[in-house]
């Protein structure tokens, strides 16, 4: 008999369809995988010296729970100098990736019944972590024609007296979109009025996107002292097999949050906590011609994807996903399937055009699916061929 918490949790939609892609990979399907939410690059070669010097230094042991000095200053340098914060080392916790930072600030600061204000599309743990919690998950959802961004008045008509955070995330996944600085402060102007509201803003794809400075929602007027900023390395520095992420926070929840982790976790792996100090305190070249590329893709894959017929596409300013509507293929058959939804169709894409791609069911938007671009210019052209040729084949 299994817990009750793991009966009500559903499974991770982008894994299993990375799953499903793998076994069609390993019986010889030749599969374009557009499904992964990781870069392509390598770490860059100044954080991997950096940790084989932490190796041969014997960086072996248990670390502080919420990560070393070293880490800690050189996110508050980084958040000073990038972003306009302030914060002491104190109020920062590092921990086994971003994913394990989200499930922190969830865990510390919702009781059961109250709820979590998560816009949809979302990425797909955010309600699983509020249900670990016994929170309720409250959707709010934004349309492609908003650009996938919840606007003031939604976010005002889903407060109640029982809402207990909103789990921002920008640039987003699955989307892509980016909320500006007057969005934000549009957002704040509304959650001011809520005293009790947190913002858990998670800003882990900072570094990729296109429209110039990152914002956050933390810089707005009264916003620091109730929001968690949430990021990590994983995505900006190419390093998300290095498993570390950070949440900066008020004093009180970094103290909560580095008390959860010392019951289940304890500190991340240290040799990875010296890689990750280097990548915030050195070059950040890297970071940049990372950027161009997945620039260069984006524009590549919307141009290509505007060009199926049926889609509906936008243009997403961040992150390494395109979102397209696709529900002008629900009830459609190619004579031995009928598409019935966003999951029908990514499986269709997958069996038929050999491209592995997640349905935007599991994301909140059921009308949608999700392609990641982290991927060669190669590999995006050929992949949007088989998908034009597949769902030609829909009638």
């Amino acid at each position: 008999m299994l817990s009750t918490l793991v009966n009500r949790l559903a499974p991770s939609a982008t894994l299993a369809m990375s799953q499903k892609s793998a076994e069609l990979k390993a019986q010889g399907v030749d599969i374009i995988n557009l499904s992964v939410g990781e870069p392509d690059f390598n770490t860059p070669d100044h954080i991997k010296e950096a940790a084989k010097k932490a190796v041969d230094e014997n960086y072996s042991r248990y670390s502080p729970v919420a990560g070393y000095p070293a880490l800690r200053k050189a996110i508050c340098d980084k958040l000073k100098n990038e972003n306009g914060l302030d914060y002491a080392p104190e109020q920062i916790v590092c921990s086994n990736g971003a994913k394990q930072c989200v499930c922190n600030a969830v865990m510390a600061i919702v009781s059961p019944g109250e709820e979590v204000i998560i816009p949809a599309p979302y990425w797909v743990s955010y309600p699983q972590m509020v249900l670990m919690a016994d929170g309720k998950p409250v959707f709010v959802e934004a349309t492609i024609e908003q650009d996938f961004k919840i606007t003031p008045a939604q976010l005002e008509a889903a407060i109640t007296p029982k809402t207990r955070a909103i789990i921002l995330c920008s640039p987003s996944n699955p989307t892509g979109s980016v909320y500006n600085q007057a969005e934000l402060e549009a957002l704040a102007e509304v959650l001011r009025k809520h005293e009790g509201v947190y913002v858990i803003s998670d800003e882990i794809y900072e570094h990729i996107n296109y429209v110039g400075q990152h914002a956050s929602i933390a810089t707005c007027e009264g916003m620091k002292e109730r929001t968690i900023v949430i990021n990590g390395v994983s995505k900006a520095y190419a390093m998300t097999g290095w498993r570390i992420g950070f949440l900066a926070a008020p004093i009180e929840l970094a103290k909560a949050c580095s008390k959860l982790q010392g019951q289940y976790t304890s500190g991340p792996c240290s040799v990875s906590q010296m890689a990750a100090t280097a990548a915030f305190a050195g070059p950040q070249q890297c970071v940049e011609d990372m950027r161009q590329a997945f620039e260069r893709r984006k524009n590549l894959i919307v141009k290509l994807a505007k060009e199926v017929p049926g889609f509906e596409v936008n243009d997403p300013h961040g992150a390494f996903y395109l979102f397209p509507k696709c529900s002008y293929y629900f009830g459609k058959t190619d004579g031995q399937r009928v598409i019935k939804d966003s999951m029908d169709f990514a499986i269709y894409l997958l069996e038929v055009g050999h491209v592995a791609t997640v349905g935007g069911a599991a994301f909140g938007s059921p009308e949608c699916f999700r392609m990641s671009y982290a991927t060669s210019d190669e590999n995006i052209v050929e992949a949007l061929r088989r998908i034009k040729e597949a769902v030609s084949k829909l009638k």
